[in-house]
């Protein structure tokens, strides 16, 4: 399976590429939005591709052509406005489901945030972000797509535990960045999770028991 890492240049989003290209059964694609950018993605095993999301749908299906399956884990980042968090946690987001829509392709794992789909659980300082998010999986939901949303708690720097906890409503928790990228790549060859949603945080069970039990 040939995949589109969007947001590959992030922090999750490089553990997901290194373990992609690692894996026997995955080809990676990382989509980055500056030249500078490529050689270190190319280093950790990645077809590189340069293309933003403030682009065009065009630009980011052409960046998907070959893939089987889009990853989306790109975000604005903290240090940003939150007119950022509109035009790339919600618009890039929309754009890049309609460029999958667009190029043909399927599959395609969303990662949110933690009760995204809860209005009342939405942290206030934040809430804009929340309401990027909300609205960015209501529409991969409506769409044709065979989706997974990942909704990860709290993100760490820690060293992967390889232990979860993946359920429809958790209100709370932690989770290493580099044990959300396994979750991924684990979703994408577990076809229970298609058209599912999941919050997930650290927990006690392996990262295969935990999906399988999803539901």
């Amino acid at each position: 399976m040939n995949v589109l890492v969007v947001g590959a240049h992030g922090q999750i989003g490089q553990f997901v590429v290194k373990k992609l290209a690692e894996h026997p059964n995955f080809s990676v694609k990382a989509m980055v939005r500056k030249e500078e950018q490529k050689e270190e993605l190319s280093k950790l095993g990645a077809e590189p591709v340069l293309a933003s999301l403030h682009g065009s749908v065009e630009h980011i299906a052409d960046a998907a052509e070959g893939c089987d399956a889009i990853v989306f884990t790109a975000g604005s980042g903290g240090q940003t406005g939150f007119d950022q968090t509109l035009l790339i946690d919600l618009d890039g987001a929309v754009k890049t489901i309609e460029a999958a829509e667009k190029a043909g392709i399927k599959r395609f794992i969303m990662v949110s945030a933690l009760q995204a789909h809860n209005r009342e659980n939405w942290n206030e300082q934040i809430k804009p972000y929340y309401v990027a998010k909300y609205y960015a999986d209501k529409h991969l939901e409506a769409s044709g797509l065979n989706y997974t949303i990942i909704r990860p708690g709290g993100l760490t720097n820690e060293g992967a535990t390889g232990k979860i906890t993946a359920a429809d409503n958790i209100h709370g928790g932690m989770i290493p960045r580099e044990d959300v990228a396994s979750v991924i790549v684990a979703a994408l060859e577990n076809d229970k999770l298609i058209k599912r949603s999941f919050d997930l945080i650290s927990g006690v069970d392996t990262i295969e028991a935990a999906l399988n039990n999803i539901g």
